[in-house]
């Protein structure tokens, strides 16, 4: 079942990329059908998992003589970025309902990059975990680079996949010193979590090389320049499936490889990433305020919200005075802004989507008093930026608020120092949507400029879900506890 989930894309995909002469639109609905029934597919696997460990495992020879085999499985960590995952494609394809170039070539490039994003999730060996990591890169270069707009898209395309690139080369220097130290050698991820290999400096430099290859994709700071460049320029879905899928595969890794599998590293070096995290959150927020370009303010608002999750985990690390169900509720929270984020930050992008198609612009200030002309598309930017923000009711606050509860202890001044970051997402936020939406007309639109029924039913479902699980935060976190805590008992051993 696992695996019919993960490859049924790149089926459609290959069967969609040499029918020449297919209409658009049946394009755009067999990818919509396709999407469709995975969102379908992983919610029957969320309803049929168990409540705690690995659930619909795989586990069969791949590569024998170097100790890796093709391991799948899911459990509260996976099921909710593989449910976000089916989520975020599926409203993508909604979304390009509307007129894209060589719509054949996109649809079936996004079902293959949406194999390698369900791949990475259910991996449970190092060396498929990596295969599908360098894919996304590959997939999301062609993405930017074949239909980015703007004269720099190429330019913004080999800067992140140069980047990113370099950060997966030291991943898989941390996975190879993590199956050499292992006995037997294996990249067999359960292994490897039950019994940690490596110890003092030796592991001090696999958690380096590892951190060093999540982070760039995270990204955190002072890693994140690729990310606005790669944002401005990519087509409004490819950044919506950057920002909601592509990030989390390094904070994912933080808590599904470096924390279980580096644990006295981890513990030892925690403190550093606290720091990372905190500097991240208040630069992203700082320089999103300086932006006069709203798709370069989302995206530096990511490196705020994704600086949140790595204060987190960095928390959960600082074992020595604190408190295990606190440490719990901190990678309970950081997985929920992984998904909150994913949710909120993609409907952004889609929007900035439709501001740029309407008005041929992303700078603000060749924009105001846009609610009169565009009322739907006002209130729907509102109700995403009110989400990205914070606010009680969504996602968002649910996330942030666990994730300070569950780091004051261990890392009081750290939570002290982010703080701040949340308030000034939301006068960034407020004053984005003041520059647009109120005061005098610059950048006059006509009526029928406001969203359509498809750009709707894409954005739509995404913040219904972030308001679903900002009111009844039960629905996920029922599933994320029982890993988390599992998570933090095996940095504390």
């Amino acid at each position: 079942m696992l695996s019919l989930i993960v490859f049924t894309p790149l089926v459609a995909a290959v069967l969609l990329l040499p029918w020449r002469g297919l209409p658009a639109r049946a394009v755009s609905w067999i990818w919509i059908a396709v999407t469709g029934v995975e969102v379908a597919a992983v919610l029957a696997l969320w309803w049929a998992y168990p409540g705690e460990g690995f659930a619909h495992e795989v586990d069969r020879p791949w590569i024998p003589g170097a100790g890796a085999g093709y391991h799948v499985g899911v459990d509260g960590l996976s099921l909710p970025l593989l449910a976000l995952t089916t989520v975020v494609f599926a409203a993508c394809a909604v979304y390009s309902l509307r007129r894209q170039r060589r719509p054949r070539q996109f649809a079936a490039l996004f079902l293959a990059l949406q194999t390698s994003c369900l791949g990475l999730f259910v991996a449970l060996d190092l060396i498929l975990f990596f295969v599908f990591f360098d894919l996304s890169i590959v997939g999301m270069y062609a993405v930017i680079a074949g239909w980015g707009h703007g004269p720099q898209a190429r330019r913004s395309a080999l800067t992140f996949f140069l980047y990113t690139f370099l950060g997966s080369l030291a991943l898989l220097l941390g996975f190879i010193g993590l199956s050499v130290a292992a006995r037997p050698h294996t990249f067999d991820m359960v292994a490897l979590t039950r019994d940690p290999p490596t110890q003092g400096v030796a592991g001090a430099l696999v958690l380096l090389a590892v951190l060093l290859g999540l982070a760039i994709k995270t990204p955190t700071f002072p890693f994140h320049t690729w990310l606005p460049p790669a944002h401005t320029d990519a087509p409004a879905a490819g950044s919506a499936v950057l920002a909601g899928i592509l990030l989390k595969m390094g904070t994912y890794g933080f808590v599904r490889i470096a924390m279980p599998m580096l644990p006295d590293a981890w513990r030892r070096y925690a403190w550093a990433v606290v720091v990372v995290g905190v500097v991240s959150v208040l630069y992203g927020a700082l320089v999103a305020l300086a932006q006069t370009n709203f798709k370069r303010m989302v995206a530096y608002t990511s490196v705020n919200h994704m600086g949140y999750v790595v204060l987190a985990v960095g928390a959960a690390g600082l074992v020595a005075g604190s408190d295990a169900q606190a440490r719990a509720v901190a990678v309970t929270g950081a997985v929920t802004q992984m998904v909150s984020h994913g949710l909120i930050t993609s409907a952004l992008f889609l929007l900035a989507g439709v501001l740029y198609d309407r008005g041929g612009t992303y700078q603000m200030d060749a924009y105001g008093g846009l609610a009169g002309d565009t009322p739907r598309f006002a209130a729907l930017t509102a109700v995403a930026a009110f989400a990205s923000l914070g606010l009680p009711g969504f996602s968002g606050f649910i996330a942030e608020f666990q994730i300070f509860a569950g780091s004051l202890g261990s890392a009081p001044v750290a939570v002290a120092f982010a703080l701040p970051g949340v308030l000034i997402t939301a006068a960034l936020f407020l004053w984005a949507l003041h520059r647009i939406f109120l005061g005098p007309a610059r950048h006059r639109l006509s009526a029928t400029a406001d969203v359509t029924a498809a750009e709707i039913a894409a954005v739509l479902p995404l913040l219904a879900l972030a308001l679903l699980l900002g009111v009844f935060p039960r629905l996920l976190l029922d599933v994320v506890e029982p890993a988390a805590r599992a998570v933090t008992d095996l940095v504390a051993r």
